[in-house]
C-alpha cells in the first residue's frame, strides 16, 4: 500500500462493514461476534444507511455507525468509538433502545418485535478495572434467567485484546482492527489468510491507492485528531478542577481540624480553670469549717 490505513478511522470502518460491495463482510462480522447468541446465523442483510464517500468529505458530523436488518427481521447497529467519555454508557443504552423501539410502525403490535443487537468497538478502555475485552449484556435476572431473547449490547475493548494466536473469527476481526494499520498487503500473516480478511485488506488498499479515498481518510483522521485534542484538553481541565476542589477540601479540613484542636485546647484550659476554682473553693470551705470548729471549742472553754 502507498499509505498506511487505520481500519478504526470511521470512514474506513464504515466502508469495510457498511458498503454494499462489502455486504458479505458485514454478514461475516455479525456471525463472528454474535454467532453463539443467534438462534440462526445471519445469511442476508440490508444495510439501512450504506456508506457514501461524499458525506465524509462534506459533512464532519455525518452518521458513522452502521445499521442493518437481516432477512429474519433482526436489527443490528455497529459503531466504532475511539474516545470514551462520561456519558458513553448512557448513550450506548439509549441507541440500543432506539434501535429496538423504532421497529414498530403504525398498526403493528408488540408481537412483531424482533431482536436488536448493538455492537460497539472501543478504542479506549471504558470498563476500568475489568480485564476482559468482550462484554455481552442481555436481558437476564440475577440468576441468569433470560427475560426475553431479543438481542443485547456487545462491547469490544481493543486495548484489552492481546491475543497472539487467533482462535476464533471474533479474535480475527479484533486483531485486524487493532493491527490492520501495520499490515503488509503483500505479506499478510497466516491469521489474515481467509477470503474475507483479504477482501477487508483490499478495502484498506483502496483508501491507500485512490487519491480521492485517501483524501477522505486524511480529512476524517484530521477531524478525529482535533476531537482527541479537544477531549484531552477537556479532561486536563476537568482533572485540574478536581485537583483544585480536592485541595480546597483538604484546606477546609485542615482549618476545621485546627479549629477543633483550638476548641479542644480551650475546653481543656477551661476545665483546668474550673478544676482549680473547685479546688480553691474546697480549700476555702475546709478552712471555714476549721475556723467554725475552732470557734466552738473556744466557746465551750
Amino acid at each position: 500500500m502507498r499509505h498506511a490505513i487505520d481500519p478504526k478511522i470511521d470512514c474506513v470502518f464504515k466502508a469495510l462493514l457498511g458498503s454494499e460491495e462489502n455486504r458479505n463482510l458485514l454478514i461475516y462480522f455479525l456471525n463472528a461476534i454474535l454467532g453463539a447468541d443467534l438462534i440462526r446465523p445471519v445469511t442476508e442483510v440490508q444495510i439501512l444507511n450504506p456508506y457514501n464517500e461524499r458525506e465524509f468529505l462534506t459533512d464532519k458530523l455525518s452518521i458513522v455507525d452502521i445499521k442493518a436488518r437481516d432477512d429474519q427481521g433482526r436489527r443490528y447497529q455497529i459503531e466504532i468509538q475511539l474516545l470514551t467519555h462520561a456519558d458513553l454508557l448512557p448513550r450506548i443504552l439509549y441507541t440500543w433502545n432506539d434501535l429496538y423501539n423504532h421497529q414498530l410502525e403504525s398498526g403493528q403490535d408488540y408481537g412483531t418485535l424482533k431482536p436488536a443487537y448493538a455492537i460497539w468497538i472501543l478504542g479506549e478502555n471504558l470498563l476500568i478495572g475489568d480485564p476482559y475485552y468482550t462484554h455481552r449484556y442481555r436481558l437476564r435476572d440475577e440468576r441468569g434467567q433470560c427475560l426475553l431473547n431479543h438481542g443485547g449490547i456487545y462491547l469490544l475493548e481493543l486495548n484489552k485484546f492481546a491475543a497472539e494466536q487467533v482462535a476464533t473469527d471474533e479474535q480475527r476481526w479484533l486483531k485486524f482492527f487493532k493491527e490492520g494499520e501495520h499490515l503488509d498487503a503483500d505479506d499478510l500473516p497466516e491469521w489474515m489468510q481467509t477470503a474475507e480478511m483479504r477482501q477487508a485488506m483490499n478495502t484498506l488498499e483502496a483508501f491507500s491507492d485512490k487519491e480521492r479515498a485517501y483524501d477522505t481518510y486524511q480529512a476524517r483522521q484530521d477531524f478525529l485528531r482535533q476531537q482527541r485534542s479537544i477531549q484531552r484538553e477537556r479532561r486536563s481541565l476537568e482533572q485540574a478542577l478536581l485537583d483544585e476542589r480536592a485541595a480546597l477540601a483538604a484546606e477546609r479540613q485542615a482549618r476545621e481540624a485546627e479549629r477543633q484542636a483550638t476548641d479542644a485546647e480551650r475546653q481543656a484550659k477551661e476545665a483546668e480553670r474550673e478544676a482549680k476554682e473547685a479546688e480553691r473553693q474546697a480549700k476555702e470551705a475546709a478552712l471555714a469549717e476549721v475556723k467554725r470548729l475552732t470557734a466552738l471549742l473556744k466557746a465551750k472553754e
